[in-house]
């Protein structure tokens, strides 16, 4: 797997060392927000298993966590802006604080319309936790529900990238790092790259 990468973008200490700072940053703002209702952490599968494994294990606060599986890529490449859910929720968040654990956000609209579902299952605030971001590919702003917070780990370049959670194809989710896909790995594909 390793031949097939171009470049590493950040190692698995660069990974650490942000998750760390996230996660304490999380614990400090929930904590300041006086709730009897506990944050309920909802992961976007499958993409943010492994950041959400490891963030959620360094909040220092109760949490419930819960998954939630769209699709918006299908086998490509570029996301084809028709989120639809094929798994949702099994916890109630009626009333309660939801933080969004994404792998990745570009465009906008799977987690624009994500967050509009969560607001119609009652959510009293949203606050969105992504491992990467990608403003140069925003479509639409990301309007946030309540005392809602956009945190990042880091911001991506536009870049086709895998690892820690992040595929092609289903592969390279293993990868201990992130990295950019050599294009040789995708040609074949008919959509324009590099784009997550």
């Amino acid at each position: 797997m390793e031949d097939d990468i171009e470049n590493i973008l950040w190692t698995s200490e660069d990974i650490s060392n942000r998750v760390s700072e996230l996660a304490a940053q999380l614990t400090h703002d929930i904590s300041a927000v006086k709730s009897t209702e506990l944050p309920v952490f909802v992961g976007v599968a499958t993409g943010c298993f492994v950041f959400l494994a490891d963030l959620v294990r360094r909040v220092s606060l109760p949490v419930s966590i819960d998954l939630v599986r769209v699709s918006s890529y299908g086998t490509g490449t570029l996301s084809n802006g028709s989120p639809s859910i094929s798994s949702d929720l099994k916890l109630d968040v009626t009333d309660k604080h939801v933080v969004l654990v994404e792998d990745i956000v570009d465009t906008g609209n799977t987690l624009c319309w994500l967050i509009k579902h969560l607001k119609s299952k009652g959510a009293s605030s949203v606050s969105v936790c992504t491992f990467l971001d990608k403003p140069s590919r925003r479509k639409v702003n990301i309007e946030l529900i309540g005392k809602g917070k956009f945190y990042r780990g880091f911001e991506c370049p536009d870049h086709f990238v895998v690892g820690y959670g992040m595929d092609f194809a289903e592969l390279y989710r293993n990868l201990p790092y992130v990295g950019v896909l050599k294009p040789r790995c995708y040609q074949g594909v008919k959509e324009e790259l590099p784009k997550n």
